[in-house]
């Protein structure tokens, strides 16, 4: 193993584009690269290349009758199967989406093939992150599962037991549905809860298939949830269950959407607590698995103020070389986004929060919307993997 980490990128990852007017702008994937280069964050990663999916590699968790349908509506883009996903407002049809699809599961793929093999400690798909995708049907902008289909490669190369934690603001459905009966994939999804955010599941009560009970754990957050209810919810469910699995490598979304200024949803984070969460999910890697750890992007919607920013500071912790929060965006970088927009950049890579939190040892209170989703999560996945629920 070199002591190198890797970003997986190819500039047609940002061929993956529904269109002008679609949320997922993938100018996003540009900025966040443009940043990293400029910070010198790229001088201390391997930037590795990859090739597409497969059509054997995506139907080891699409099926083949989906798959078709992708092909055939990248050939012909004016048609649409919504009985498919494929040509919704959500997931609009593009020429290429196949070809664009793909790559992004073939990036997630290199990435844990490299670290499972040992070519590299750590790896960053920036692009990926496409967590909402089903086994027959696209969803929540997603048309492959690239987390799920890394997380399948390394099923069948010798892993015997993985673990996903999703922070992203929306559910982690899609992986948690393609691996709801499989004991040996440990799926935690913190999310703003389904009562009031797509895609209306994630509840705590959701803990695993036959055989495989309390191999999935949903922590569902209160809208309007902030940087220290986060890390505390965070800590209080991820840590110990991913400790009491001890799986052999850890795989991680990192949707930055549970941001304050995202315009699709309503939890209130600073680019701060982000980081924050980051460097818990390196510290649990280097603690349960030797440091071998997977991370992709996922969503996020205000695509020049945040995600740059956020994604900036995952693939340097990613690297091994974390930002300080003070250090100034370059000039040239936010002079670029001025001329995109027209309104000034975010002129340092912090939002200003300091980060604290109240652990959860320090006591429950029933009074508080946080603390008894807390509870409930606590109670619901906790026995099941052999853990007390109370502090």
């Amino acid at each position: 193993m070199t002591d190198r980490a890797c970003v997986v990128f190819d500039e047609h990852l940002t061929s993956y584009d529904f269109g002008e007017s679609h949320p997922m702008a993938p100018i996003r994937i540009e900025l966040t690269m443009g940043l990293a280069g400029e910070l010198g964050i790229l001088e201390n990663l391997d930037v590795v290349g990859a090739a597409p999916a497969t059509d054997d590699e995506l139907g080891r968790i699409h099926s083949p009758s989906y798959i078709e349908r992708v092909h055939k509506l990248s050939d012909h883009p004016t048609y649409a199967d919504p009985s498919h996903g494929l040509g919704t407002e959500d997931n609009p049809v593009f020429a290429h989406m196949h070809e664009a699809s793909a790559l992004i599961a073939g990036a997630s793929v290199e990435a844990a093939r490299r670290v499972w093999t040992g070519r590299s400690p750590r790896a960053v798909n920036i692009g990926g992150g496409l967590h909402h995708a089903m086994p027959a049907n696209a969803s929540g902008f997603c048309i492959y599962n690239d987390v799920a289909l890394a997380i399948q490669w390394l099923l069948d190369n010798g892993a015997q037991r993985v673990a996903y934690v999703d922070v992203d603001a929306h559910h982690g459905d899609g992986v948690q549905k393609m691996f709801w009966n499989e004991p040996r994939v440990l799926t935690i999804s913190i999310h703003e809860g389904p009562q009031t955010l797509f895609p209306g599941t994630g509840f705590s009560t959701e803990t695993g298939g036959e055989g495989a009970e309390g191999s999935a754990v949903n922590m569902p957050l209160p809208p309007a949830t902030s940087d220290a209810g986060w890390l505390r919810a965070f800590h209080a469910v991820a840590p110990p269950l991913v400790r009491e699995f001890k799986p052999d490598i850890l795989v991680t979304q990192h949707g930055c959407d549970s941001h304050m200024d995202d315009p699709l949803t309503n939890l209130m984070l600073s680019v701060d607590g982000q980081r924050a969460s980051y460097l818990a999910l390196r510290d649990l890697a280097e603690e349960v698995c030797g440091g071998k750890w997977v991370a992709t992007g996922g969503g996020g919607y205000a695509v020049m103020d945040v995600v740059p920013r956020a994604w900036a500071h995952l693939m340097a912790i990613v690297a091994g070389a974390p930002l300080d929060p003070s250090v100034l965006t370059p000039d040239t970088w936010r002079e670029h986004i001025e001329r995109l927009r027209g309104t000034a950049a975010p002129s340092r890579m912090t939002d200003g929060r300091t980060i604290a939190y109240r652990a959860w040892e320090q006591g429950y209170d029933p009074a508080s919307w946080l603390d008894r989703s807390i509870q409930a999560t606590r109670i619901a996945s906790f026995p099941l993997n052999g853990l007390d629920p109370q502090p």
